[in-house]
């Protein structure tokens, strides 16, 4: 399944773990002066289902984007990659805009071109979008037209997935994407999805481990008793049995 990121809002846990974490932007911007002693590897999640299923479009500016990474950067954060502003094809997305497929892709496109126009010493991943095979491809085509060769990025991510992220579906399109030659990277792929198609990722992130420890009420290793949903151990103790 390649590699697993552990999704997490806690920006203090890349101070004190050695494994992969995947931050959205939202939490660690949040990070005001305290510089960083890094120890884990950091993706970066651009905030995107917050920023639509809220506003309805992006608030955020590509600039704005950039500068928080960028301050980021000099606070002493090493960001392996940050995924670009794309926009979802979830129908509650569509309605939330107000627009269509092809023209939620069409700025996911504008976007990549964007942010790669600053030559920022970030790298920022393409993600298709879409909802069938055929709008994948499309979308595929799209960043194709404007010189956009996916097939040689170190990795692609897909969205549009987390909420049928263990379809059969899903599944079809990830073996499909990956035949094509892309290297994918899933946002929130749980364990059903990675059963499905994780030999088609080259990487993937899930915070599952804390909806887990919630409805579970189970407890790591070092705790009998209380919350897990907020506990860097049991976090760990989940990867490791994902991975496993």
């Amino acid at each position: 399944m390649g590699e697993f990121y552990l999704g997490t809002w806690q920006v203090s846990w890349i101070d004190k773990i050695e494994k992969p974490l995947f931050v959205s932007i939202n939490w660690l911007k949040k990070r005001k002066k305290k510089r960083f002693n890094q120890k884990a590897k950091v993706y970066v999640d651009s905030g995107g289902f917050t920023e639509l299923s809220r506003f309805g479009g992006w608030t955020t500016t590509p600039v704005e984007y950039v500068q928080d990474l960028e301050r980021l950067q000099g606070l002493g954060l090493i960001i392996t990659w940050a995924a670009q502003q794309d926009m979802m094809c979830e129908p509650i997305m569509l309605e939330k805009t107000g627009l269509t497929v092809r023209e939620h892709q069409e700025r996911t496109v504008e976007n990549l071109q964007t942010l790669r126009s600053f030559n920022s010493s970030i790298h920022f991943i393409p993600v298709l979008q879409g909802q069938t095979l055929e709008d994948y491809f499309a979308h595929f085509e799209m960043f194709e037209v404007v010189g956009f060769d996916l097939r040689n990025e170190p990795i692609v991510g897909v969205g549009s997935v987390c909420r049928r992220q263990s379809s059969n579906e899903i599944a079809h399109i990830m073996k499909c994407l990956h035949a094509k030659g892309l290297k994918l990277h899933g946002f929130g792929v749980k364990t059903d999805g990675l059963k499905l198609y994780g030999e088609h990722l080259t990487s993937s992130d899930s915070m599952a481990w804390s909806m887990s420890a919630r409805r579970s009420n189970d407890t790591c290793s070092i705790h009998n008793e209380g919350d897990c949903r907020n506990c860097m151990t049991y976090a760990l103790e989940w990867r490791q049995k994902v991975i496993g």
